[in-house]
């Protein structure tokens, strides 16, 4: 049985574990990682056994391994399987665990702490915001209900999930930003965190942006004559390089003018590809992608595709109009 619970009732429940298992969902970013870690640290402080972990890859990114909060993470095959609470953070279907939804299976009670509209709310419980712009907005609003300091620490975990969420808060509301300020006011640096997250890359990314954004293609005709933009990551282009690496690509596709949507096919095995959507104002993404078998925000999404690449461009156009 899936029931919705308020920032109370997700309180009691953390209240009443003694065992608890936070999951992240595969190839992390730095909200789900982010707020994981948050949560973490304040369950150990009460002296809670947590631990934090995600399916893939095999370590924490390198951009986050700056985190407080690392030492809980876990490898895959050493999660319990025996824990009174599992919690999910940033999750919007139990597919997006990977290895680790069976834990589900065995914990007595799940609550699922999310902000995508298109969760499936698979948890016994589920706390679930889509007012909120990042999951570590939902963590901090829980914080302030179950009477939680936000100090550096857990700061620096929330800031890390708002700005990255926000785009460096270039679609923020009003909320993300009276956050910001609270989040700052405990002494974290801002421009580093931001600048560790979203401004560092080895070398080797730049060769691989040549070769990924030399494939571009613009179809001014699609979605009903808004313009979509599509690049493929292939796997030889990003051998030696980390998912974070390879999800930083859409960012710089979305921006062409001349196109509303955005989309970057990653090639993860033979005919199999992860696909980023974006938006700027006028497609809801989310939907498309939910067409296609995945889901998302209004204005970022994503999906799983099978097949060579114009078979998977044509999918997608057929969706888009």
């Amino acid at each position: 049985m899936s029931d919705s619970v308020d920032l109370q009732g997700a309180a009691a429940l953390l209240d009443a574990a003694a065992t608890v298992t936070v999951l992240c969902h595969v190839n992390p970013d730095a909200d789900t990682l982010g707020s994981g870690l948050a949560l973490g640290l304040v369950l150990e402080r009460r002296g809670v056994a947590v631990q934090v972990a995600f399916g893939s890859p095999a370590a924490v990114p390198e951009s986050m391994r700056s985190l407080p909060g690392g030492h809980l993470v876990v490898p895959a095959a050493d999660v319990r399987r025996d824990a009174d609470l599992v919690v999910t953070v940033d999750c919007g279907t139990a597919g997006r665990l990977g290895s680790l939804r069976d834990r589900l299976d065995g914990a007595p009670r799940t609550l699922v702490i999310d902000h995508h509209l298109s969760n499936t709310r698979f948890g016994t419980h589920n706390l679930i915001e889509p007012e909120s712009e990042a999951t570590a907005v939902v963590l901090a609003n829980l914080f302030d209900v179950w009477g939680v300091e936000i100090d550096a620490d857990l700061a620096h975990c929330l800031y890390a999930g708002l700005v990255t969420d926000t785009g460096s808060f270039r679609w923020g509301r009003p909320d993300a930003h009276r956050l910001a300020e609270r989040l700052l006011a405990t002494g974290i640096d801002g421009s580093a965190i931001t600048r560790t997250l979203l401004d560092t890359h080895p070398f080797g990314w730049l060769p691989m942006l040549s070769s990924v954004l030399a494939s571009a293609t613009l179809a001014p005709e699609a979605a009903d004559g808004r313009g979509l933009v599509y690049a493929f990551v292939r796997r030889a282009d990003a051998a030696d390089l980390g998912p974070e690496e390879v999800e930083s690509v859409i960012d710089i596709v979305r921006t062409t003018a001349e196109a509303e949507v955005a989309a970057v096919f990653k090639e993860v095995g033979p005919q199999q590809w992860t696909v980023s959507l974006r938006a700027k104002t006028a497609v809801d993404v989310s939907a498309v992608a939910a067409e296609l078998g995945g889901g998302g925000h209004r204005f970022a999404a994503g999906y799983t595709a099978h097949g060579d690449p114009d078979h998977i461009v044509a999918a997608l156009r057929d969706v888009l109009g």
